[in-house]
């Protein structure tokens, strides 16, 4: 009906291409052939949603079953939101146009806190009711998956079912017992029942908290017999042979992250302190250098990408990276593709293959020392020395670089203004690095130092630490500002207003979940942005729901208090983080556990230890 004056609309605003669909390698299905229809929504923009890794895995692996048609649906920007209002235009998918409440469900990718105003935005686009208890039948399922995932609570009241973990396999589970129950009919609380069954599925509406009086959890219980007292995440067992799209779609405009994404291994083991995405990934698994090397060759061939990505939380601790790299640089040399890797450790190992993958044009190098002091480093378990940093800037130095970006973060657990000091001094150090490769002149050279505020996250060893106050968190900022002089040398920071409401709703519980509706009727959204972000009418909504946002940000916890997500189970053992955080303490290293005695993290639990990268090594 809206379709007309869609065409019209699309034109007239800033970024049509984020809402025309029909890229290349996009899915197109005759609805008539078609049983289920899943909406696949990141709640932000086209650009950024589109560089999601997770939802093109989904989208294709959905749309290569029978039957199944997966779409895509992103937060539509503020003047396409105000041109579909005037005109009431609903939230439709990118594929048909059609509404998504249209849908049997809808699935949003939990990325970033600072997300969750959008998805309040897009149910009500929608015309869903936004509190799962007030849908009825013909509603969609609303789920959710992803990192945030892993504390589910303050979108408790809006999210039908969340997905723990890892989705290749559980989301088609999903879709047989949707079919059944489809099938045979039944309510929606039957269909959930159902959902039971399945590991790594929890469904909120099952469960009940109670609270002390001093504002703390007291206990999550069941409501139901079929509900499970702990919720186990999902792993995938087979990681070389699990699907993998290589028919990405290939964007009309530029996106985030331009390139062709290959998956080399999942997880990590590095243990750093502060690291969620390092404990709720693990195990680590690992593919073939022959699998990866049909991969890449095949998604070159069918996207005409020029850069493919070789992704993973940590690429330089692949073990074969150095095959996989000679093996693609030979394949693909004379095709205008280039390699990358996105992210570096601080070595030279690191080093030679950024020399070898940047043979032509040298784009610059990241290192994330994440500390200014080598006790700092040690209390978060970064593994990495300021020698080491010296002896890969000398090499990348005298090797042609001349752009440097540096990634800290202040406010870690035990920090002192002399952390804060050897930030600005190894910024020093870079550019006096610089000078004596290059003879005293500093001709060319661009260093920037980022600093992000530590923000305490479910599943790590600094979950029981209290986020900095504000005022601190903008003190060390200013301090950073003022301190660091030298014009070779460009600070940035991230707004420690974002990093507090992010530290809010990290560890947050169902209480948030009035908040987050009030600051949405106030206009709140897109607060991952910084031109969007209303941080004192969020401020206002707290106040008027009456609840502390620093009780949640600014807190300590002690050991024995029941958190938010205590009843998930992400395979990392609760004992095992809190022998971590007493070790952070005292400024201790604990090792790799791939090269050395198993740490006994508590990932050997899962399905019988069958993942754990060193079994036999047992603390």
């Amino acid at each position: 009906m809206y379709l007309e004056q869609l065409d019209d609309i699309i034109a007239s605003v800033i970024k049509p291409t984020r809402y025309l669909g029909n890229e290349w390698n996009s899915i197109h299905k005759d609805l008539k052939d078609v049983e289920i229809r899943i909406a696949l929504a990141f709640p932000d923009v086209y650009e950024v949603g589109m560089s999601h890794l997770g939802i093109k895995i989904l989208y294709h692996l959905l749309n290569q079953q029978k039957g199944v048609y997966a779409e895509r649906v992103f937060a539509p920007w503020v003047d396409m939101e105000k041109r579909m209002k005037e005109n009431k235009i609903p939230l439709f998918s990118l594929e048909t146009h059609s509404p998504i409440k249209e849908f049997d469900f809808i699935g949003f990718t939990l990325q970033y806190e600072l997300s969750y105003t959008n998805i309040i935005n897009m149910l009500d686009m929608s015309g869903i009711p936004l509190y799962s208890s007030e849908r009825a039948e013909e509603h969609p399922f609303v789920i959710a998956g992803g990192p945030c995932a892993f504390n589910p609570e303050p979108l408790a009241e809006f999210i039908d079912f969340f997905v723990i973990g890892e989705g290749e396999e559980v989301i088609l589970e999903i879709i047989e017992i949707y079919k059944e129950w489809k099938k045979n009919g039944g309510t929606r609380n039957d269909f959930l029942k159902k959902m039971t069954s399945i590991k790594g599925i929890y469904i909120p509406g099952f469960y009940e908290v109670e609270y002390n009086s001093e504002k703390t959890i007291e206990k999550v219980r069941p409501k139901i017999k079929e509900a499970p007292r702990k919720i186990t995440k999902r792993i995938i067992k087979d990681f070389e042979d699990v699907f993998y799209p290589t028919r990405f779609i290939v964007p009309y405009m530029d996106i985030v992250h331009d390139r062709a994404a290959l998956e080399i291994f999942r997880g990590c083991t590095r243990g750093c302190r502060f690291c969620q995405a390092g404990m709720i990934y693990r195990p680590v698994r690992e593919k073939s250098v022959e699998r990866l090397s049909d991969l890449a060759n095949e998604i070159v061939n069918s996207t005409g990408f020029e850069e493919l990505s070789l992704v993973s939380l940590s690429t330089s601790d692949y073990p074969f990276l150095q095959e996989l790299v000679e093996k693609l640089t030979d394949r693909f040399r004379g095709m205008g593709v280039n390699l990358s890797l996105p992210s570096l450790r601080v070595d030279s190992f690191s080093l030679k293959l950024a020399e070898e993958l940047q043979t032509v044009r040298k784009s610059g190098l990241t290192f994330a020392p994440e500390a200014g002091s080598q006790r700092l480093r040690d209390v978060i378990n970064k593994g990495v020395t300021e020698n080491d940093l010296k002896e890969s800037l000398t090499a990348a130095f005298e090797a042609g670089w001349k752009t440097v970006k540096l990634y800290f973060m202040i406010g870690l657990p035990t920090e002192t203004e002399a952390d804060l000091e050897g930030i600005a001094s190894l910024a020093e150090k870079v550019v006096f690095l610089y000078r004596k490769v290059n003879n005293g002149s500093k001709k060319g050279l661009k260093v920037t130092v980022s600093t992000s505020s530590f923000v305490p996250k479910p599943f790590t060893p600094f979950q029981w630490e209290a986020q900095n106050p504000l005022n601190q968190l903008k003190a060390k900022q200013k301090y950073l500002k003022d301190r660091i002089k030298d014009r070779a040398v460009r600070y940035n920071w991230h707004e420690a207003t974002a990093s507090h409401l992010e530290a809010v709703f990290a560890r947050g519980d169902r209480r948030l979940c009035k908040v987050l509706v009030k600051a949405w009727e106030k206009g709140c959204k897109f607060d991952g942005w910084s031109e969007h972000f209303k941080f004192d009418k969020w401020m206002e909504a707290f106040r008027e729901c009456n609840v502390d946002p620093e009780f949640y940000a600014n807190r300590k916890r002690e050991y024995d208090e029941v958190l938010p997500w205590d009843h998930i189970d992400a395979g990392i053992d609760k004992n095992f983080l809190i022998r971590e955080h007493k070790k952070a303490l005292k400024g201790e290293l604990t090792e790799d556990c791939r090269f050395n005695r198993c740490s006994a993290c508590g990932i050997f639990r899962i399905d019988g230890g069958n993942y754990c990268v060193n079994p036999n090594k047992v603390c």
